[in-house]
């Protein structure tokens, strides 16, 4: 695999690739944070409108919300390329390793860093920065690679991987850290907090992302194969692409109009939950960079790695928050402040990223042994 990502001309911004929606992203979760402030104020009965009609037990409109801003990134996906997994099991190993191992203890161990007490405050906020750390990053991580001028087919190949993935897994972990781990290294914890079944969460990863993940699925092989691929990536996808940021800041305004008041109150426990998904971003970026060019990858392969184990799935962190501990919880407040963060620190990382290859990576791609290029 070594399909190189169509990349903005040389000299320009890593911006420029962006399109207007997701280069502004973070202002635009601001002004979604702003208006969901001013609609609580304005309108306090809020809450109980919303939870007049539910479905799968969270607020109509709310589920909505999430099933729409599920879609887009799912529905982009090329299942087709999964039939390559057998010529990179080296690299898919690898992957494996970083994103279904290393990555969920890594945010686990920064979880209980930000937030040690056995309270039910810190509990929920680490429940939430537990859940971010689960979800693999499925939509974004093609946006970020492409900018990186990573390896397109590669990454196609690891975003199939992790959205099947996904489906088995997420459930299993999150019980193992949330409701098993947390016991075992406080005792003291209520067990009321940390108590929810595996039932619980696999219940709403298989609505909120088993629903979407059929939907998308069926789109792709369905549409594909009569339109053709190249309509496909150039005329649908783009178009349905906007419709996962319109659920995601529905999703916040809506979270903002609940809990507003509590959240503007709680400065200071904003910071605590921005550091480690810092901390997460820069060491699982890092650690994989340098493995994949001990390993002796090509720039194209590491680069798709790194963005790879280094990016999360908030949609989906966000789904299964909402839906297993309710709109207005810490744990839904935790998982939304990862957006805020992720545009702003990926987009300087792939600047990291073409200033490694200049550096660390010949002509060929192929890793530089011993020396930099400019050393």
């Amino acid at each position: 695999m070594s399909s190189e990502c169509a990349v903005p001309p040389t000299g320009d911004s890593p911006r420029k690739g962006l399109s207007f929606l997701d280069e502004f992203l973070t202002l635009w979760i601001f002004v979604a944070m702003a208006a969901g402030l001013g609609l609580g104020y304005v309108f306090p009965e809020l809450a109980d409108v919303l939870d007049s009609v539910k479905m799968f037990n969270v607020s109509l409109p709310i589920a909505i919300g999430l099933l729409v801003m599920m879609y887009p990134p799912l529905a982009k996906v090329h299942y087709d390329e999964l039939g390559k997994l057998r010529g990179a099991k080296k690299m898919l190993s690898t992957s494996l390793i970083l994103n279904w191992a290393i990555g969920p203890v890594l945010m686990f161990c920064l979880a209980w860093l930000a937030f040690p007490g056995t309270d039910e405050t810190s509990t929920s906020f680490r429940n939430g920065l537990i859940l971010i750390g689960l979800a693999r990053c499925i939509a974004m991580v093609l946006v970020w690679n492409m900018l990186a001028q990573g390896d397109c087919e590669y990454c196609a190949v690891l975003v199939a991987l992790n959205s099947v993935f996904q489906i088995f897994m997420y459930s299993i972990l999150a019980f193992f850290f949330i409701t098993v781990m947390t016991p075992v290294i406080a005792p003291s914890a209520e067990a009321a907090v940390v108590d929810i079944t595996i039932a619980d969460i696999a219940k709403n990863v298989l609505i909120f992302l088993g629903i979407p993940f059929a939907a998308g699925v069926a789109s792709w092989y369905f549409l594909a194969r009569r339109k053709g691929r190249e309509w496909y990536d150039r005329v649908f996808a783009p178009k349905i692409s906007p419709l996962a940021l319109v659920g995601l800041l529905f999703t916040i305004v809506v979270m903002f109009a609940l809990q507003g008041e509590e959240i503007v109150s709680r400065p200071l426990e904003v910071a605590r939950v921005a550091l480690p998904l810092l901390a997460y971003f820069l060491l699982m970026f890092f650690m994989t960079f340098g493995l994949s060019h001990r390993l002796g990858f090509t720039y194209g392969q590491s680069v798709t790695q790194s963005f790879t184990a280094a990016s999360n799935n908030f949609e989906l962190a966000i789904a299964v928050a909402v839906a297993t501990f309710t709109i207005s919880s810490i744990e839904a407040f935790t998982a939304v402040i990862g957006p805020l963060m992720e545009v702003p620190v990926l987009i300087s990382l792939v600047n990291v990223a073409l200033w490694i290859k200049k550096r660390y990576y010949g002509p060929s791609g192929l890793p530089v042994r011993g020396r930099s290029q400019t050393g």
